[in-house]
């Protein structure tokens, strides 16, 4: 093993990378997850990029936050596990609790489905579709991020989501029947 690694290894707070895993662990997984459609597979994705993260992390610049920074490890560990293996089509399950404390039953069954019906059609959603969406939307980032994160012209980022959001809509009423508010 490489003496300077160990140096380098040996000199970073190990609380600081239990926090930054705490804080980011879902975040990565998720976006794993997002890309692979495997729950197995965005288990192994996120723990190989934090492993990844900590060998190199003298490469971080700070020009992007940790979180991207981290972002962009995943989506690149995740995309070398596409080309290497083959995956299941799988669906997302509920992963969004609602926070009324006095709702129905029914309510909160209907919610919980709709949720649950919006999150299958976004996983449905060709990949370039559902990445852009997913970004936009849970990871609240801006077109110029996005833009910047997956190496497309804004134009090209806001076409996607545009169509995304299109696609989702046309399928929820075809599911629904109906129009929701």
């Amino acid at each position: 093993m490489n003496e300077d690694y160990l140096n380098h290894v040996t000199k970073i707070d190990h609380s600081i990378i239990s926090d930054i895993t705490k804080k980011y662990w879902n975040d990565v997984w998720n976006y794993a997850f997002l890309i692979t459609k495997d729950y197995d597979q965005s288990s192994d994705i996120a723990q190989d990029v934090f492993v990844k993260a900590f060998k190199s992390i003298n490469t971080y610049r700070g020009e992007g936050s940790v979180k991207t920074w981290l972002l962009v490890i995943t989506r690149n560990t995740a995309y070398s596990y596409l080309k290497s293996a083959f995956f299941r089509k799988v669906t997302l399950f509920d992963v969004m609790h609602s926070n009324a404390s006095a709702a129905s039953a029914e309510k909160v069954f209907f919610d919980m489905n709709f949720i649950n019906e919006v999150w299958a059609a976004v996983m449905d959603l060709p990949r370039h579709y559902r990445e852009v969406i997913v970004l936009d939307a849970q990871y609240e980032m801006s077109i110029e991020e996005i833009s910047k994160f997956l190496n497309l012209s804004k134009g090209t980022v806001k076409s996607r989501i545009h169509r995304a959001r299109k696609i989702l809509t046309k399928k929820i009423k075809e599911e629904d029947g109906y129009a929701r508010n």
